[in-house]
C-alpha cells in the first residue's frame, strides 16, 4: 500500500513540474514574442498597409483604473443614418486620428445595452449623439443616452456630449415633440408599472438635458461635408488633439519615407512590447521623426506620453521628476507620486504594467534616462510601443531595433530649402544656382536647410549672393559654427533675446518670458520674438513654452562663451571667480547655474553688480547650503544688497532672513525663494505694493516665515 501511495505521489510530481515546464518554455507565440522581441517576424505589408493602420481603430487593453480613456469618441445614433450621415461622419473621425468606438453590430431591439456599450460609453472622453427622426423609437438608444448622460453630470465627470440634430428640431427633442412624441405615446403605452414609468421619465429627463447643450443642426444635404468637417474640428477642439493625420504630413519632406522603413520595426499588429530607437547626428529630424509616429499612432493606445529633450530636462530636474512627468501624463491626472528615481521604477512598473502606451522618449544622453523611465519591456501592457531618440547608439543597441536617419537626398533637400526660403513661392530661375549651392553646403542636414533657407527668404539677389559666399566660407567648420550665420544676421535687441533664450529661457512659458522681456527694455519684445520664429531660431510648443533645436542652443551657449563681455555667468567657476576676485562683477548682468557644492557669497561683488536683472540659482540636492563668506558684513540676518534691476530672482535655499530693506522690486516679475531661511520678505507695505502692482509669480513655499 505504502508502495503504491510513493509511487502516485511521485507521478503526481513529475507531471506538476512538466506543466510548468510546457508552460514556461512552449507558451504562446505572444508570450514568447514579449520575452524576446527579436523572435517576431518582419513586416511585408506595403507603405499603403502602414497608413491604413495608423488611421484605423485599434482595440486597447483593459485598464485596472476607472479614469482611463479607452475611446476618444463614442457614437450614439438610431439605424435610419448608419449607411449615409454617421458613416461619413465616422469616416471623417478615423481619418482625423480620432479613435471612435461604432457598434456596427447593433440590434436596437432589446430593452437593455449591452456589458460591452456601457463598458465603452464609460471609456470614452467625447460621446456624440445623433439625433434623428426615428431616434427615440428605440429604448436602445434611450437607455444609451441616459447612460451617457449620467457619465457626463456625475461627480469628476469627464465626459464632453455633443449632439446632432439630423433633420429634426432641437425643440422637438426638448419637449418631446412631433416624432418624439409619437415614440413617447408608444413607450408609455408598453411601460405602464412602476418601474417602466420610471424608466420612461428618465429618458425623457436625458432627451431635455442633451438637447439644451450646444451642438449642431444638419437640415439639409447641402454642404453636408463641410458641416461634418466643422463636427470634427468641434470634437478634435474638445479632445485637445494636435490634430496631425498623415495627411497633414505631406509638406513634412520626407517622412513618408521614414514612415515606411519604421513598419517592420513598429510591427504595429503584434502585442508585444517594443522598444525602438531613432539614432542619428544633431539636427537630422529624429525628433520630427518620432513626433510623426507619435501624432498618428497615439489614438490606437490607451495613453501616450511624449517627454521632450531628455537631455537638457535631465540637467534641469532630477529623474524622478521626469517619471512624474510620465505618470502624470499617462495616468491623466498631475501629481507627485514618486520622490526618487528608483522608487519611480517600480512606481511605473506598479501603475502601467496592464495598460498599452505609447511613449516617446527624445534626446537622451545617458544610461540611466532609458534604465528609470522604461526599464524593462514587463513595466508596460501588452502592445505597447516605447519610441527613443538619441545621438548615441550604445545607449540603445541593447534593448531596442534601431533606426538609423539618414541625411535628406538631394531632391528633398532643395524641397525643404525651398520651403523656408521661398515658403508658397515660386523660385525665380535667378536663385537657382544659390539654392543648389547652399543645399550642396548642406550635406542633407535638415536643421541648416530650415535655418538657412529662412534668413535668405525675402531678400533680393545681391543680399543672397553674399550669405551663400559666407556658408561657403564656412565649409569646414563643425554644424554649430556653420549655423552663426543666422544670428549675425539679426538685430542687436533680437540678439539678446535669442541669447536670453538659448542661455536662461528655453522651455519657459512664453507669457512669463514676454513680461520678463517688457520689463528688460526690449523694444517690441513680441514682435522680436516672431522675427526669431520666422528665422526657425525658436518655435511655441503646443503648450505655449518656448522652444529651440538642441544645435540652435548649442549655438547659442558657444557665442556667449566666446564673448569676453557677454555679461552671463552660467557656471560654478565663473561664479566663484567673480565672487572671491571681485573681477568683472560690474559687467555680470545675468547668473544662471545649478551647483553640487556649497556657495559663497561677496557683499563687495554683490554691491558692483547694478546691471544684474537674472539671478537664478538652483542646488543639484536641496540639502546643499548656500551661505556667506565669513568676513562679509551681514546686518540684521539679510543680505546687504541686491539689483534693483533685477527681473527674475530665484535662489533655492535662500540663507537670510529677509531681503535687503532698499531693494526695490519695482520691475521684479519672478520671485522664487523656495525652502528659505526667510522670515518676511519687507515691511507689509513694501510687500503689498508688489503683490498688487507687479501680480507676478512668488514663491517662498517650504521657507522658515
Amino acid at each position: 500500500m505504502a508502495l503504491t501511495i510513493l509511487v502516485l505521489l511521485t507521478t503526481l510530481f513529475f507531471m506538476f513540474f512538466f506543466s510548468i515546464y510546457i508552460r514556461h518554455f512552449a507558451g504562446s507565440d505572444d508570450d514568447r514574442r514579449r520575452r524576446n522581441p527579436s523572435l517576431s517576424s518582419s513586416s511585408s505589408s506595403a507603405h499603403r498597409q502602414l497608413i491604413e493602420s495608423m488611421a484605423s481603430s485599434s482595440s486597447a487593453s483593459n485598464s485596472q483604473y476607472c479614469t482611463r480613456r479607452k475611446y476618444d469618441v463614442f457614437l450614439s445614433f438610431r439605424g435610419d443614418t448608419r449607411n449615409n450621415f454617421t458613416s461619413h461622419l465616422h469616416n471623417c473621425l478615423t481619418i482625423r486620428g480620432i479613435f471612435t468606438f461604432l457598434d456596427d453590430e447593433r440590434l436596437e431591439d432589446g430593452d437593455s445595452i449591452s456589458e460591452e456599450l456601457m463598458k465603452a460609453i464609460e471609456e470614452s472622453q467625447v460621446a456624440v449623439i445623433v439625433f434623428s427622426k426615428n431616434y427615440a423609437t428605440s429604448s436602445w438608444c434611450l437607455n444609451e443616452l441616459v447612460k451617457i448622460m449620467e457619465c457626463k453630470e456625475k461627480e469628476n465627470g469627464h465626459m464632453t456630449v455633443i449632439p446632432i440634430f439630423y433633420y429634426v428640431d432641437p425643440s422637438d427633442v426638448r419637449y418631446q415633440k412631433e416624432s418624439f412624441a409619437e415614440a413617447f405615446t408608444k413607450h408609455e403605452s408598453r411601460y405602464k408599472d412602476d418601474e417602466g414609468m420610471q424608466k420612461v421619465k428618465r429618458w425623457r429627463t436625458a432627451l431635455t438635458a442633451a438637447a439644451d447643450l450646444k451642438g449642431h443642426d444638419i437640415h439639409d444635404g447641402i454642404n453636408q461635408s463641410k458641416k461634418i468637417d466643422k463636427i470634427v474640428d468641434d470634437i478634435s477642439s474638445k479632445l485637445g488633439k494636435s490634430d496631425r493625420s498623415l495627411s497633414d504630413l505631406q509638406d513634412v519632406v520626407g517622412i513618408h519615407a521614414h514612415l515606411e522603413k519604421l513598419e517592420p520595426l513598429l510591427q504595429m499588429e503584434i502585442n508585444n512590447v517594443r522598444i525602438v530607437g531613432i539614432w542619428g547626428t544633431g539636427g537630422i529630424g529624429k525628433t520630427t521623426i518620432a513626433k510623426a509616429i507619435f501624432d498618428t499612432l497615439s489614438h490606437q493606445f490607451e495613453a501616450a506620453c511624449f517627454l521632450w529633450n531628455i537631455r537638457e530636462n535631465a540637467k534641469k530636474n532630477q529623474l524622478h521628476s521626469l517619471q512624474n512627468t510620465l505618470l502624470s501624463e499617462l495616468l491623466r491626472k498631475k501629481d507627485n507620486y514618486v520622490t526618487n528615481e528608483n522608487d519611480g521604477k517600480h512606481t511605473i512598473e506598479n501603475r502601467l504594467s496592464s495598460m498599452k502606451v505609447l511613449i516617446v522618449l527624445d534626446d537622451i544622453d545617458h544610461g540611466d534616462h532609458l534604465e528609470y523611465l522604461a526599464g524593462d519591456v514587463d513595466w508596460f501592457g501588452n502592445g505597447s510601443r516605447v519610441i527613443v531618440t538619441t545621438r548615441d547608439k550604445k545607449l540603445i543597441e541593447k534593448y531596442a531595433e534601431i533606426y538609423e536617419v539618414q541625411t535628406l537626398p538631394n531632391d528633398e533637400a532643395l524641397q525643404l530649402f525651398n520651403q523656408h526660403a521661398f515658403r508658397k513661392e515660386v523660385p525665380d530661375e535667378c536663385f537657382n544656382k544659390f539654392s543648389l549651392e547652399v543645399v550642396n553646403h548642406a550635406n542633407g542636414l535638415p536643421l541648416a536647410l530650415k535655418v538657412w533657407g529662412s534668413l535668405l527668404h525675402k531678400k533680393g539677389v545681391d543680399e543672397w549672393k553674399k550669405i551663400v559666399d559666407q556658408i561657403k566660407k564656412n565649409y569646414y567648420l563643425g554644424t554649430v559654427e556653420k549655423l552663426r550665420i543666422s544670428y549675425d544676421g539679426l538685430e542687436p535687441i533680437e540678439q539678446k533675446i535669442f541669447l536670453d533664450i538659448a542661455c536662461f529661457f528655453r522651455g519657459h512659458e512664453r507669457k512669463e518670458v514676454m513680461k520678463i522681456f517688457d520689463r528688460c527694455d526690449f523694444d517690441e519684445a513680441e514682435y522680436r520674438l516672431n522675427v526669431l520664429i520666422d528665422k526657425s531660431l525658436v518655435f511655441i510648443s503646443k503648450y505655449e513654452r518656448i522652444e529651440m533645436h538642441d544645435l540652435i542652443e548649442d549655438m547659442g551657449k558657444y557665442i556667449v562663451k566666446m564673448q569676453t563681455d557677454s555679461g552671463r555667468i552660467m557656471n560654478v567657476e565663473d561664479f566663484e571667480d567673480v565672487m572671491m576676485g571681485n573681477m568683472g562683477a560690474m559687467a555680470v548682468d545675468a547668473i544662471w547655474f545649478t551647483y553640487s557644492d556649497k556657495l559663497r557669497f561677496s557683499e563687495d561683488a554683490m554691491k558692483n553688480m547694478q546691471r544684474l536683472r537674472i539671478l537664478r540659482i538652483f542646488p543639484e540636492d536641496i540639502s546643499y547650503r548656500v551661505f556667506i563668506i565669513p568676513n562679509s558684513n551681514c546686518q540684521d540676518g539679510s543680505i546687504e544688497y541686491l539689483s534693483n534691476n533685477l527681473r527674475w530672482f530665484a535662489l533655492i535655499d535662500y540663507p537670510w532672513k529677509l531681503l535687503p530693506e532698499n531693494f526695490n522690486p519695482r520691475r521684479l516679475v519672478h520671485l522664487d525663494l523656495r525652502w528659505s531661511s526667510l522670515h518676511y520678505l519687507w515691511n507689509e507695505t513694501k510687500t503689498q505694493v508688489f503683490r498688487i502692482i507687479n501680480r507676478r509669480f512668488v514663491d517662498t513655499s517650504g521657507s522658515s516665515s
